[in-house]
């Protein structure tokens, strides 16, 4: 088999039709030359990264992509991102993903206008929650800092309490839409709403300048534990990635996390210094798994135009260079991880498109890469778990 496996994704690439690109998704009126020339030489397939009944976040596609099986390995999406910043969780802990969010107001009548309060930048928003930290904290609750938006809140021992059975969705699943639901199940575990009510007030204040105006605790789960990937798969593996939760899925799993200066997670992140990381990783290892959040944000942000242009740079500053270096000596899977359609500004559980390129390799008859290519090739992975161990197998055929 080549000496390297590289995974090339670009969370929430897949999509549907779009009006104002003529019909066309982001994928099909994208410039993407390089993909496309994989796909006519390849496989180009469908894969199902979201095991059915479970939501179709990042955390349960981009597990399944890395090879574990959501359905037995998932626990939460906090307890990924806790993973990430290496914090230690105690078994009886729940971990809860904290955002800072725009609502229109903190209160039954008030709606989520914005799950990352503009894309708060990293140093406001730590500023923040440690003013929160020392505020607002109920006792027996951790609140730590993470990355722009992105955080996390720790109910220690709760696992036997009411925090670990509330059900408050994603903020990125409702915009525009009312908050009254999830302050409902908020009341539910009455030390989480009054932190969140006193964070509310906090964040009012006039010495706030940024849009944050609340914060959102969800995605709670106990501590995640993952099997080696090495010590599964037989290969040396590492994740690129700007955000913390593929960042917790490598780490859970004993991979090299390569941390890239730069590394945004939207349209203007690191996209060089993610190429050059993860071939400096290759020069010793086996596997990488390059992951490129921008088009997942652009499509939660109803911006057709800008997530076809994530799309293309993807093709450009992350596809080309790595085929140019790697060449003959590797095998690559490009695919995302769900589709976020611009029509409904959130994930959908969709099988995604994946093509899978190496030297030989005898094509699908696809003309291109795109979901509609994708699914009329008649290839498909039912459980995105195995698409890793076929790509090992293709590779040794």
């Amino acid at each position: 088999m080549p000496r390297k496996l590289v995974f090339l994704i670009a969370d929430g690439m897949g999509d549907l039709p779009v009006d104002s690109l003529g019909g066309r998704t982001p994928m099909e009126a994208a410039a993407t030359p390089v993909m496309d020339r994989l796909a006519r030489e390849g496989m180009v397939g469908l894969c199902r990264t979201v095991p059915q009944g479970m939501a179709p976040g990042s955390d349960v596609a981009n597990m399944s992509l890395l090879g574990f099986d959501p359905a037995q390995n998932h626990t939460g999406r906090g307890p990924i991102e806790a993973a990430a910043m290496g914090l230690p969780v105690a078994p009886d802990d729940v971990v809860f993903r904290l955002n800072t969010v725009t609502v229109s107001q903190f209160a039954e009548a008030g709606l989520m206008r914005d799950y990352s309060a503009g894309h708060i930048a990293t140093q406001a928003s730590t500023a923040l929650v440690e003013k929160l930290a020392a505020t607002c904290l109920p006792e027996g609750y951790e609140l730590h800092a993470g990355v722009q938006y992105r955080h996390i809140l720790v109910a220690k021992g709760a696992a036997g309490r009411e925090e670990a059975g509330v059900y408050v969705r994603p903020p990125h699943d409702i915009t525009d839409q009312p908050i009254a639901p999830d302050l409902a199940e908020f009341r539910r575990a009455p030390a989480l709403f009054d932190f969140a009510a006193k964070a509310a007030a906090v964040l009012a204040g006039p010495d706030n300048a940024t849009k944050a105006n609340a914060v959102w605790p969800w995605g709670q789960g106990r501590a995640l534990t993952l099997p080696d990937f090495a010590a599964t798969f037989g290969l040396r593996g590492a994740v690129v990635s700007a955000v913390d939760l593929v960042k917790g899925l490598g780490r859970a799993a004993g991979m090299a996390v390569i941390d890239v200066p730069g590394a945004t997670g939207l349209l203007d992140t690191n996209y060089e210094g993610k190429v050059a990381a993860a071939l400096a990783f290759l020069k010793d290892g086996d596997f990488v798994f390059v992951h490129v959040e921008a088009p997942d944000e652009c499509g939660h942000g109803g911006d057709a135009a800008g997530k076809t242009e994530a799309v293309a740079r993807f093709d450009a500053r992350i596809v080309a260079p790595m085929v140019e270096a790697l060449g003959d000596d590797a095998a690559f899977v490009i695919a995302c991880d769900h589709l976020t359609p611009i029509a409904i500004r959130t994930h959908a559980a969709d099988p995604v498109p994946f093509l899978f390129w190496q030297p030989g390799v005898i094509p699908s008859g696809a003309a291109g890469f795109s979901e509609a290519e994708a699914a009329g090739t008649g290839l498909a992975v039912e459980a995105g778990h195995e698409l890793l161990r076929r790509a090992m197998d293709w590779t040794r055929s």
